[in-house]
């Protein structure tokens, strides 16, 4: 149920878009076309990072090539250096320390931007100060509430398993407030601050929206508002205003959810492998276990062993399980079932994948997605895995 939480990857197709409009090197740097040749330098970051002598440090995009970079230079014998190159606009990138290491500072960047960084190697990513942008005081602030988040989520991990999803998502829940916090402070202060594109993600419904404060939406609205004033046209602006176009979506579905518990289950009616059509509905006067997954999602064949043993052990008295399968190849999808011995009957997909009406119908963020229903199709409970599940059938049939 727990995710890892890195603010700036929600948007990661569109954060980094600006690589694919900008001048980069990619692959051959000793290659370099004429157009890029006559292109000036609009941004200097400069600085000085202790422990890092003649190390090489490189200002990175992400494109749909890949990561390409931007620009590089060579930290002489006191950690010191001067980082120049050509951005198209505003954007996101990344500032990554040595040729191997994965020590990096993401941060935004606008043209005629002269940041200065001191940092050090030590700690480059946790403790960075930067200064000279719009940008910078408020980067400078969040990265240590983020790094100590991100440090606490990593302990939390540790305890997945010992712990009730339940008790893991309410400590998660806690130690994300200080980002939270800090995050809509900060946008309703200063809605067109260029550093607002990562703290967006941090109040995006990415855990569901049940733990989710509705006015984070109209923070994103402000936010979306703001900079399409303070960067027309810029890809970063347009990112902005289609993530909140979509949180809104997605709130709207929510408030009209009827996936629910308490609420009668929505009808499923899928091919089975044969062709012929199983509706949900046939299966009303049993237990069902409605369980979301697919082949490719291992998460989900790791739960299967779990769901069999349940699923032999309360047969007889009532219960079944009706999987939908959200895969696209046939032979796949029937593999993984004569594979994990899934043996019970009601086995259906369109083989649509995330475009499968049942995705938006059951409002599905992500698999495995279990909801139990009652014999008269209410359902009872929704995300029910492992030991919960198992506690749950068996305070239903008291065995």
């Amino acid at each position: 149920m727990i995710k890892h939480f890195l603010g700036f990857f929600l948007l990661s197709v569109v954060l980094f878009s600006c690589g694919d409009e900008a001048t980069v090197e990619d692959g051959n740097e000793d290659e370099t076309t004429e157009q890029e040749a006559s292109l000036e330098d609009n941004f200097t970051i400069s600085g000085t990072i202790d422990h890092a002598a003649r190390e090489n440090l490189y200002l990175e995009a992400m494109t749909q090539r890949g990561v390409v970079n931007i620009a590089k230079t060579e930290l002489d014998e006191y950690g010191k250096f001067k980082l120049t190159g050509n951005i198209p606009g505003l954007g996101i990138y990344q500032l990554r320390l040595g040729d191997e290491g994965d020590e990096l500072i993401v941060l935004t960047l606008l043209p005629e931007d002269n940041i200065k960084l001191q940092a050090s190697k030590d700690d480059f990513m946790e403790t960075p100060k930067l200064s000279g942008g719009t940008w910078t005081e408020v980067m400078t602030a969040y990265t240590p509430i983020f790094a100590k988040f991100h440090d606490e989520q990593d302990e939390l991990q540790k305890l997945k398993g010992s712990i009730s999803d339940e008790e893991l998502m309410k400590r998660f829940i806690k130690i994300k407030q200080p980002v939270d916090i800090f995050s809509q402070e900060t946008m309703s202060e200063d809605p067109s601050n260029p550093y607002n594109i990562i703290l967006s993600s941090a109040l995006t419904p990415q855990m569901g929206f049940d733990n989710w404060d509705p006015k984070n939406l109209d923070i994103l609205r402000k936010v979306s508002t703001a900079f399409e004033k303070e960067y027309p046209g810029a890809k970063m602006a347009q990112a902005m205003s289609q993530q909140t176009a979509q949180v809104e979506m997605m709130y709207n579905q929510h408030l009209n959810n009827d996936a629910s518990p308490g609420k009668m289950a929505p009808e499923i009616s899928l091919p089975r492998p044969n062709g012929s059509i199983l509706s949900l509905s046939s299966l009303r006067g049993n237990y069902v276990l409605l369980d979301f997954w697919a082949s490719w999602c291992g998460p989900c064949r790791r739960e299967n062993p779990n769901v069999i043993k349940l699923y032999n052990k309360y047969k007889d008295d009532g219960f079944t399980v009706f999987s939908v399968s959200l895969d696209e190849n046939k032979e796949a999808w029937l593999g993984a079932i004569a594979a994990d011995g899934l043996v019970w009957p009601n086995h259906v997909s369109d083989l649509s994948r995330w475009d499968s009406p049942v995705v938006q119908a059951y409002q599905i963020q992500g698999i495995p997605h279990t909801v139990l229903i009652d014999p008269q199709g209410k359902i009872l409970n929704v995300g029910l895995r492992g030991a919960e599940l198992e506690q749950k059938l068996k305070d239903i049939f008291k065995k």
